[in-house]
């Protein structure tokens, strides 16, 4: 489990690619590194990865396919930085949101607007249908990042960001039409999820009792 509040960015050093397998191997900050050993859980842009092994304050992570094909840690090279939260414990403060660490999808940056003392960033989500969870004022993870949604808008939503968001994660950095790992409110999903089921159990039986046959799911 994750709060969402990044406790830093690290830095990609070595990559070991094979056929639909990574590993990365990452700098991690000394503060992150007290305890730390393998097996267990450090969020990469919000996606849970396990600790293989441990050199100095350098830590390895292996990537399988799906993580490569969902996320995007597939298209980091040695030189990039990631955002990086340890796995929280119980007595951690959660001043974000509880995160699971099991990225939805990527979005892609549509456009940015930056004023004097905060930017503004939408977002395309790569499925409409995963828009019905992205609602106005509710959270969601973005980069392993938790934040309060904007404005919404067809397959779009946008997030507001203060100075120091922009610079304690790798967002500042961001540039239209890089991809961000989303991970969606597990308790708006839900009850989204429970709500839908509930009128289409509904809906059915209005309709058998009204003489219709209908196909439920």
């Amino acid at each position: 489990m994750f709060t969402g509040i990044v406790q830093g960015t690290a830095s990609v050093v070595e990559i070991d690619e094979k056929t639909n397998f990574r590993t990365h191997y990452i700098k991690l900050p000394p503060a992150l590194l007290d305890g730390l050993e393998t097996g267990a859980s450090v969020a990469h842009n919000g996606c849970c990865l396990t600790v293989s092994a441990i050199k100095g304050d350098v830590a390895s992570f292996d990537l399988m396919k799906e993580t490569l094909r969902i996320t995007n840690l597939g298209e980091l090279q040695v030189g990039d930085e990631v955002n990086v939260e340890r796995a929280a414990t119980f007595n951690a403060e959660i001043g974000g949101h509880v995160m699971s660490g099991h990225i939805m999808c990527s979005a892609e940056i549509v456009k940015i607007i930056t004023s004097e003392n905060n930017r503004q960033i939408w977002f395309k989500m790569p499925d409409k249908e995963l828009m019905k969870y992205v609602l106005y004022k509710g959270y969601i993870g973005i980069d392993g990042i938790s934040l309060t949604i904007g404005e919404v808008a067809a397959d779009k939503f946008c997030v507001h960001l203060i100075p120091e968001t922009l610079t304690r994660t790798t967002l500042g950095k961001k540039r239209l039409g890089n991809r961000v790992n989303i991970e969606i409110d597990p308790q708006t999903q839900a009850v989204v999820d429970t709500v839908e089921r509930v009128l289409a159990q509904r809906e059915a039986a209005l309709a058998v009792a009204a003489g219709h046959e209908v196909n439920v799911r």
